[in-house]
């Protein structure tokens, strides 16, 4: 199966569309210029060879598959990133293009990096990277209810600029368990978090775990209380990467410093094709279900999950940029979240425990079997970050003779963690040997699955 990968060095000369493809209505004609005379804002634009090098970049095959981003293997990989400081470099990059932080992005990554692409006004980002000349990466998540429009849009960007799209599903069974349990539509009495979790954030989460970096299309403008303060470049506080742990993983906003408007007059300019929802009053497109067309003077997110609270419209994707109401963001220094935010580790295989079922655990000596359990708080971005990789561990442990348990230990139950269960900082993750009153803590950072089970097994 071929990576998503499409290399702009394929483009050459004037590009003809269909003109049957829906466009931004053009202000004005466009002609590529040649690029070895043209600086752009301290990017110069030669015809370098790239150090990644694009995989299956010739003409698309009607007969093959996209894979996930997390499953495949590229002949050449780009070197592991060394450590930087991304708030120094945010700071840098503060007044730069869009274009320039894109070609940033892509020259720092290669091939680890791809763009996030919802199916709306975030086609720019596609357009950018086009235009830096690099080869470049973009996915999707198919949730299995987008609008029609947008599915027809996918394939209008797919033949526009000759590239594959790397689709991402939720797990069948998931949706099956959720539908089969609560009906079609349950977001509209208990709110979207758990219907986007298992839609949207996991499937997203085994994307990014193939990659070091993504670029998302957020703009300061788009959501009140929550995008505000949107950086340029950051280290992912909801997500892990390739290498895992805390860190292992760059979010790049090119566009986060621009204006909706301006957007939509360089989608113009560039005659790049939109979703035809637009043209219909829909400005942030989602799920068809939960989004919807907006009337003049409207802020584009109240087409959004509009029987919800305004400040709190995030599916999950970007849930770093919540704010607590004491003004601090997610998972730092918070007394108790647990009351609006969905919990987390939701799954047969795992075990809720009390605070009394954990008094017993520690209490006993003489075990029937080891137990392995996570010390969270449902608002913690890094428990979040690690919630598929544990609840991937409980199923493959299952009927191994190994217990995976979960103890949410915020709020009222955070000073009995501490005091008795080793609780540091969240997430904990604890093992109760089968002869040892005494747990284990797991000191390392990498949450991955096969982390997780070495550790099991080296003390079962």
């Amino acid at each position: 199966m071929a990576l998503a990968v499409t290399s702009s060095s394929a483009i050459s000369g004037p590009i003809s569309y269909a003109s049957s493809e829906n466009k931004a209505p053009q202000i004005g004609s466009f002609r590529p210029v040649d690029r070895s005379n043209v600086s752009l804002a301290a990017v110069t634009f030669s015809r370098r060879q790239s150090v990644v090098k694009p995989v299956n970049a010739e003409p698309k095959r009607n007969d093959s598959i996209v894979p996930f981003a997390a499953t495949v293997a590229a002949p050449e990989v780009a070197e592991k990133v060394e450590v930087e400081d991304f708030e120094e470099l945010a700071k840098d990059l503060a007044n730069a293009s869009p274009l320039e932080i894109m070609d940033k992005a892509l020259a720092k990554f290669g091939n680890d990096i791809a763009i996030a692409f919802s199916g709306a006004e975030d086609v720019a980002l596609i357009e950018y990277a086009r235009l830096t000349g690099r080869p470049f990466r973009v996915f999707s998540l198919d949730t299995g209810r987008l609008n029609p429009e947008t599915y027809q849009f996918f394939d209008t960007v797919e033949k526009h600029y000759g590239i594959r799209i790397e689709y991402m599903f939720p797990d069948a069974v998931e949706v099956q368990g959720l539908v089969r349990s609560k009906g079609l539509f349950s977001f509209y009495e208990d709110g979207h978090q758990e219907c986007c979790r298992v839609r949207k954030v996991r499937p997203l989460r085994r994307a990014l775990k193939g990659l070091r970096a993504w670029i998302t299309g957020q703009r300061k403008d788009q959501s009140p209380g929550t995008r505000a303060e949107v950086p340029v470049v950051q280290v992912d506080p909801s997500f892990e990467g390739l290498d895992g742990g805390v860190g292992s993983l760059v979010k790049w906003n090119p566009v986060a410093n621009v204006q909706g408007l301006d957007i939509w007059n360089f989608l113009r300019a560039m005659n790049v094709p939109v979703n035809s929802l637009h043209s219909k009053g829909y400005i942030s497109i989602g799920c068809e279900p939960c989004t919807r067309a907006v009337l003049p003077g409207q802020h584009e997110r109240e087409g959004r999950w509009w029987w919800e609270d305004a400040k709190a419209k995030e599916c999950g994707l970007h849930k770093g940029n919540l704010k607590q109401e004491d003004g601090n963001k997610n998972g730092n220094g918070h007394a108790n979240g647990t009351a609006t935010v969905s919990d987390l580790f939701d799954t047969q295989s795992l075990v809720t425990l009390t605070r009394t079922g954990m008094e017993n655990l520690a209490k006993l000596e003489n075990r029937k079997e080891p137990w392995l359990v996570v010390l969270y708080a449902p608002w913690c971005p890094f428990c979040e970050a690690m919630e598929g990789s544990y609840v991937e561990l409980a199923e493959k442990l299952a009927g191994s003779g190994v217990k995976v348990g979960k103890f949410n230990a915020d709020g009222d139950e955070k000073e009995f963690a501490k005091r008795e269960l080793q609780l540091g900082s969240f997430p904990t993750i604890l093992f109760f040997p089968k002869h040892s009153s005494q747990p284990i803590k797991y000191t390392s950072e990498k949450r991955d699955v096969d982390s997780l089970m070495a550790f099991v097994n080296a003390l079962r």
